[in-house]
């Protein structure tokens, strides 16, 4: 088994872009990276009725099952598979079926609360915070989960005004500070190369595994007077 040299927390709000970053980050490395959607953690609600599901705020933290996560990727950092569950967004509960997930170099975990808690952030090499204007995200959510998970528009709508923007500003935005890199937009083509490089040079092993902690100036990629796409 390999075990992984290099663990990856992608964070950023609703519909931010994580997901983008994480799949061309894989695509451009190859198979030497493992995705874990934060999202396939949360809680099996199947005790209850579908009507009681539909009420549980989903945009909060304790939605997660944290302590089967840290289990999980502590397990893949020991070089050893696991059975990661896998959530149905429509029933709002796990398959029966997990998906086994093989260790590799790089490990990349991604979600609006990647950098929320404390026990994996200590396992994270590299902590990354998608940043994208609100009413791009929105969008994106709208677009997610109408056409792709089946939902209904008008609470899709109602969901993001009620819990998801407010959870956003009290959980996930303070976890920007935690980020070694703020990465603008989800499909900044430049930043995602940049980081490909980096990971490619751990893979490697002509680069080191950690990167400084030490405190600094705002990250390149977080200069507002720097467009990095042009």
């Amino acid at each position: 088994m390999t075990t992984p040299s290099f663990v990856i927390g992608i964070a950023g709000g609703t519909g931010a872009g994580k997901t983008t970053v994480a799949r061309r980050i894989a695509e451009g490395v190859g198979d030497a990276v493992t995705r874990i959607p934060l999202d396939n953690y949360y809680e099996d609600l199947r005790h209850l009725d579908a009507e009681e599901r539909e009420q549980v705020n989903y945009d909060h933290p304790s939605a997660f099952e944290w302590e089967l996560l840290r289990d999980q990727v502590s397990t893949l950092l020991e070089g050893r598979a696991i059975e990661m569950p896998v959530y149905d967004f429509e029933r709002h509960v796990r398959r029966d079926e997990p998906e086994r997930v093989e260790p590799t170099d790089v490990v990349v975990l991604e979600g609006i609360f990647a950098l929320y808690d404390e026990g994996l952030n200590e396992m994270l090499d590299l902590r990354l915070y998608v940043d994208t204007d609100a009413d791009v995200r929105i969008l994106r959510r709208i677009r997610r989960d109408v056409v792709e998970r089946g939902r209904d528009l008008d609470g899709v709508i109602e969901q993001y005004l009620s819990t998801v923007k407010p959870m956003h500003e009290q959980f996930v935005e303070p976890t920007k500070k935690r980020a070694d890199l703020i990465v603008p937009r989800g499909d900044n083509g430049v930043a995602v190369g940049l980081l490909e490089e980096k990971i490619r040079a751990v893979i490697d092993g002509t680069a080191r595994r950690d990167w400084e902690r030490e405190p600094r100036e705002r990250p390149l990629l977080d200069d507002p007077s720097v467009d990095i796409d042009e």
